[in-house]
């Protein structure tokens, strides 16, 4: 009989299954699927159609997002000023890297999974431009 079988457990490596939380947010929320401090970051985003994330830069966070499902509108660009903007619909995908200021705009309901880099902080890296719900300027969540 193996150790699966027989409900004991092998020595090594051991797997962890969990409930990934959930953070809401003023335009939907997030589900954080993967979390290894040091590491990366695993998040399922839900944006409602005609909300925005903040306009944004992350000092060290490199980050790549892929539309799952539904339309946005990115802004992207090395500064607030100099933004380019981009229609994505599903399997659309876009790698920021640290310090590229951009946003992402529902144009309907919108999902997207995003892996970043996990540096120590890095749920407070992020430097907030604009926010329409009144977080310019903090790591609020």
């Amino acid at each position: 009989m193996t150790p699966a079988q027989n409900g004991s457990q092998a020595p090594g490596p051991q797997a962890e299954v969990y409930q990934a939380p959930r953070q809401d947010k003023p335009w939907g929320h997030e589900i954080i699927f993967a979390a290894m401090d040091g590491r990366y970051v695993g998040k399922i985003i839900h944006v409602t159609a005609g909300h925005s994330l903040s306009l944004q830069y992350h000092l060290s966070k490199d980050e790549t997002s892929t539309v799952l499902s539904g339309a946005a509108v990115i802004e992207f660009g090395p500064a607030a000023d100099a933004l380019t903007s981009q229609h994505l619909g599903p399997g659309d995908t876009i790698h920021l890297p640290p310090g590229a200021v951009h946003r992402i705009t529902a144009i309907t309901d919108l999902t997207f999974a995003e892996v970043s880099t996990a540096d120590p902080g890095w749920r407070e890296d992020v430097v907030r431009l604009e926010d329409k719900y009144g977080r310019a300027g903090t790591t609020a969540p």
